[in-house]
């Protein structure tokens, strides 16, 4: 199974039906003031780059890297369509995310997970790719249902 990666201009209707997806699981599983997935608008910001992966002609997931700085990016939106959970989709497009802030210079990504066990194999594959907890960055606050996690990029 090929899986490919691309950027994404966010107007594909498979696109905008998976991010409201992801939005509606966010808002499933956290209270509003705990839920930083952003929507369509705010992933069009120039600081944001989002790619989709697809599996024969099929959209499998999403993701996206927000600049934080020079050396930082945050990773945002991660969502595996339920169809393709567990076919490896998810660890590509967080190798492709990881491979494309280093060719930046980036020198640390940084991401904002739930703490729910809806989350936990998200937790899961950002332990196994070198990501370890740390405290919240960039404006998040403690929040019983965050989940802050790094990784140095060498």
């Amino acid at each position: 199974m090929a899986i490919e990666i691309r950027t994404d201009d966010l107007t594909g209707a498979a696109t905008l039906t998976l991010i409201a997806s992801h939005l509606d699981g966010m808002h499933d599983s956290s209270p509003p003031e705990s839920v930083h997935a952003l929507d369509v608008s705010a992933l069009r910001h120039p600081s944001i780059t989002f790619w989709s992966a697809w599996i024969d002609g099929e959209l499998a997931g999403i993701g996206a890297l927000k600049v934080l700085g020079a050396e930082r990016g945050e990773l945002k939106s991660m969502r595996v369509d339920d169809r393709f959970r567990g076919t490896g989709v998810g660890r590509a497009l967080l190798r492709h995310i990881v491979a494309e802030a280093r060719e930046r210079g980036m020198t640390s990504l940084w991401l904002e997970t739930g703490s729910t066990p809806d989350f936990t194999p998200a937790q899961r594959l950002y332990a196994s790719e070198g990501f370890v907890e740390c405290e919240p960055f960039e404006g998040y606050t403690h929040d019983p249902y965050s989940v802050f996690m790094t990784r140095a990029l060498d």
